[in-house]
């Protein structure tokens, strides 16, 4: 779907937060597609989005109309297991930082980027935005969950006490280019691809995968993911108001592809795309996660908006993708997980990497606090 003239947002000043990451480079490539005049972007290096005095700074002197916000610290199991006080800190700097610049540089239209596991561990399935603080949160990812939650509760505040139009968009799992392939700190998805690959060209006869294999998951790939953030920033006034002006429900909607697999199924799939021939291992003595996280997207398809990769073809091109890294690439992809990884990818000489990069709007003028 093609961004209307509703609001002149092609010719807006639209900051992305987080445009190196997974999340963040796929809303950049969609606001690229529909010639969107100033993309404004900031690196790690230039602006850490923990400092607060430097991120008010930013926003008075740039000014943006609309902000995606999409940097934050992520990782799988074993991150968050390893580094929960860093998950739920950094997290709650990152969001609180941008947003609370953002509502007092009078920002028109703010779209927070959350996670599925807000949702409780034994929610009904599939989750409604309504499920959200009905229940106990997974335990292994509580911290980033309260984290997000936190930002959540955030938007709608400010919508109800000050008239802001934040907007909440929950993506199930995502894949896609610029994903974190470090088998210490990734997903379920980009590590199974990694390893499968490794198995593959070292012949070895078999690949260990966390858990039993049995819970279930939804996987979106991230340009369909960006390509729902962008309707939802663009909607016209009475459908985005009836989503950021209620003061019984959140402003929340998620976003998904509308059905699951197993890990099991995930894993043959991937073990198919790559031509791995060995056996999988399930290792029972790793935890699953919660059981199953398939969200309910009735309500963005009522607002015009489905998915449309299927996982198949999303991990065809996600593979050819990843064959044409280097290792190294591949490693520096994966380092920190802050930002969406930002600091790492720019280190990296990455050929997916952004090439034709968007307007920095006062990335040369831009002053930190002390500097």
């Amino acid at each position: 779907m093609s961004i209307s003239n509703n609001f002149s947002f092609t010719k807006s000043k639209i900051y992305v937060a987080g445009h190196l990451g997974l999340a963040g480079s796929a809303i950049v490539r969609r606001l690229q597609r529909d010639e969107c005049q100033s993309i404004i972007t900031m690196t790690r290096g230039q602006l850490d989005l923990r400092d607060q005095g430097a991120v008010d700074i930013f926003f008075r002197d740039v000014r943006p109309d609309y902000v995606f916000l999409a940097a934050a610290k992520v990782g799988g199991i074993l991150a968050n297991n390893i580094y929960p006080a860093d998950f739920i800190q950094e997290n709650l700097a990152i969001q609180q930082n941008t947003i609370g610049a953002a509502w007092r540089s009078g920002v028109k239209r703010l779209l927070f980027l959350g996670s599925s596991c807000i949702y409780p561990r034994n929610c009904p399935q599939p989750m409604r935005e309504e499920y959200m603080l009905t229940g106990r949160l997974e335990a292994t990812n509580r911290p980033y969950a309260v984290a997000k939650i936190a930002g959540i509760e955030t938007c709608w505040a400010l919508n109800r006490q000050y008239g802001t139009q934040y907007i909440s968009a929950m993506p199930t799992n995502l894949y896609g280019p610029n994903d974190n392939y470090d088998l210490s700190t990734s997903h379920v998805l980009p590590a199974l691809l990694r390893k499968m690959h490794e198995a593959k060209i070292s012949g070895a006869p078999k690949v260990s995968i966390w858990g039993t294999g049995s819970v279930r998951r939804e996987f979106l790939h991230s340009d369909d993911m960006a390509d729902a953030c962008v309707h939802l920033m663009n909607l016209p006034d009475e459908k985005y108001e009836a989503i950021v002006r209620s003061d019984i429900q959140p402003p929340l909607v998620n976003v998904g592809y509308g059905t699951d697999v197993t890990v099991r199924e995930l894993a043959e799939l991937i073990r198919e795309v790559v031509g791995f021939q060995g056996q999988l291992a399930f290792d029972h003595s790793k935890p699953d996660g919660t059981p199953r996280k398939l969200l309910d997207v009735s309500r963005m398809y009522q607002l015009g908006w489905g998915a449309k990769i299927s996982l198949r073809e999303g991990l065809k091109t996600l593979y050819a993708d990843y064959c044409k890294l280097s290792l190294p690439t591949r490693e520096c992809l994966a380092e920190e997980g802050i930002y969406g990884a930002d600091a790492a990818s720019e280190s990296c000489n990455n050929s997916t990497k952004l090439g034709q990069i968007i307007h920095h709007a006062a990335s040369q003028q831009y002053e930190k606090p002390g500097a």
